[in-house]
């Protein structure tokens, strides 16, 4: 970030209260990149137990004699795995992106 931005009265120099300003939002900016990371860390973790839990969810289904609602499950399963799969996919594809810079 430049110094211009955080220079308010144009005297060429960061005062002390300019310095606070420019530590504060710099720490901002910290915080909220470890809560951006952390949410999408618990999205592609949730995504992925979720692809765990599926298949026994249409085991159930057919263990409590509902054939119609297991069928259904099965045929929502195509989209469900694309789904999940280009969530975490994308999770870490922007993760390494970030990583490389």
């Amino acid at each position: 970030m430049p110094k211009a931005k955080y220079d308010l009265n144009d005297n060429g120099k960061i005062d002390p209260e300019e310095r606070e300003i420019m530590l504060e939002d710099r720490r901002r900016i910290m915080i909220d990149s470890d809560a951006k990371r952390d949410a999408q860390r618990r999205m592609a973790w949730f995504s992925l137990t979720g692809m765990l839990v599926f298949p026994f969810g249409v085991i159930f289904t057919e263990y409590m004699e509902l054939p119609q609602a297991s069928i259904m499950l099965a045929s929502m399963s195509n989209i469900y795995y694309v789904s999940i799969a280009a969530i975490v996919g994308a999770y870490y594809g922007f993760t390494n992106m970030g990583s490389s810079k």
